[in-house]
């Protein structure tokens, strides 16, 4: 007991002595704001000449914007290296935290080895109690992450650039729902690689010509999609791939924007690597507690019969249900995960794009429907549960039909 109250009167003190510097700094920062302002306009005026004769000088001199052209491509790849994002450099850091320092995972002997996850032994699932940045708690002002335990503050999260204006709404709505939003930890699936499998993939990146921080059209993600194949299996892409990265790309971009952003288009290589470097077993022990609950959860909802097994059917319908994050947008038949039920045959949800699923099958042969047991459904579906992670609204790795 003498240790829980020490800890507690410890927070408390650390509460006051932060709000009390946060409240001085502030006052110190309004007072000679407007001064400041003046000043930098003032100047800025009186140097605008300066500066435009100053450009037109290195415009004619030539070799200064390849060299600072050079200098940014190369920050950009560094920040792809360290899984720092995007970080452009008039990003203003004054009142700001520090970002963490990310570090890579590493491959462990026993990663290989199928992990014991029991559909029958639940897992609880506790949050931690202080906020990941601050290691302050709060209680109710907390928003947690719904894939890790980690817990933040919104203040913490804008102090250190990972939560805008445009997006605090969003996730003061979406953090204590059944949606969840993700952390910046989980919500970059580049984070997983570790440094060999990123250094593969930058390698590959610099081979199709692929600029960091870029945001791509159909074509180019055609015409690298196409390199990629031509150099792992030393031919031509086929045309029912082609149709297959077509409809990745539409999945990438879910505003019909007619490009997919960097971070998107990262996150999808990144799962697409993993699936490539590492089987199933490695790829099961980066599930998370809250992961696997809620894979649980959509495999007892889809077994009604309670035999430990499901129809292939189901087990289809649960991967393509499973990035459905928004269901304020959403129809009843397009539920999350976590509300997956028995799919009748005459439900919108039993066929995509309103078709019938005699229209799916081949016409000339029916096969005996598959049944999957829990490994199977957790093996089958695991990628897709780690693709789900990213706050983004498209989908990083599209099931197919």
């Amino acid at each position: 007991m003498g240790v829980l109250m020490s800890r507690r009167q410890t927070v408390e003190r650390v509460q006051k002595v932060s709000l009390a510097v946060s409240a001085f700094k502030d006052g110190l920062r309004e007072q000679p704001s407007t001064r400041r302002r003046g000043e930098a306009g003032t100047s800025r005026r009186g140097t605008l000449e300066q500066e435009v004769q100053e450009g037109e000088e290195e415009a004619s001199a030539g070799p200064s914007q390849p060299e600072e052209s050079s200098a940014s491509a190369k920050a950009a790849w560094e920040r792809l290296r360290d899984g720092r994002g995007v970080e452009p450099e008039e990003f203003d850091r004054a009142n700001r935290f520090t970002p963490p320092a990310f570090i890579r995972p590493k491959r462990e002997l026993h990663d290989d080895e199928p992990p014991d996850i029991s559909l029958e032994q639940r897992e609880q699932i506790v949050n931690d109690e202080m906020c990941e940045i601050c290691e302050v708690w709060t209680a109710e002002s907390l928003f947690p992450c719904r894939i890790c335990p980690r817990v933040y503050h919104d203040g913490c999260l804008r102090r250190m650039g990972y939560l805008q204006k445009d997006s605090t709404v969003e996730v003061t709505e979406t953090a204590h729902t059944e949606t969840g939003w993700s952390c910046y930890y989980c919500d970059n699936l580049n984070l997983l690689l570790t440094e060999e499998e990123m250094y593969s993939l930058m390698e590959t990146l610099k081979n199709c010509k692929i600029i960091p921080e870029t945001c791509l059209t159909l074509d180019d993600f055609l015409h690298y999609k196409h390199l990629v194949h031509k150099q792992q299996f030393e031919k031509p892409m086929a045309e029912a791939q082609e149709e297959q990265a077509a409809l990745q790309f539409n999945a990438l971009d879910p505003d019909k924007k007619g490009h997919i952003e960097w971070q998107d288009f990262l996150s999808h290589e990144s799962i697409q690597l993993l699936q490539k470097l590492r089987p199933q077993n490695a790829l099961l022990r980066l599930l998370t507690p809250k992961e696997r609950e809620r894979a649980r959860a959509a495999f007892l909802a889809l077994d009604q019969d309670n035999d430990g097994f499901i129809g292939e059917g189901e087990c289809r319908q649960a991967r393509h249900t499973w990035f459905r994050k928004h269901q304020k947008e959403m129809l009843s038949c397009n539920v999350s995960i976590s509300h997956v039920g028995p799919i009748s045959e005459g439900s919108p949800a039993s066929s995509r794009n309103g078709k019938s699923p005699e229209k799916i099958l081949p016409a000339t042969k029916q096969e005996e429907p598959r049944t999957i047991d829990w490994p199977g459904f957790l093996r089958e579906n695991v990628a897709y549960i780690l693709a789900a992670r990213p706050n983004s609204a498209a989908l990083h790795l599209q099931p197919p039909a």
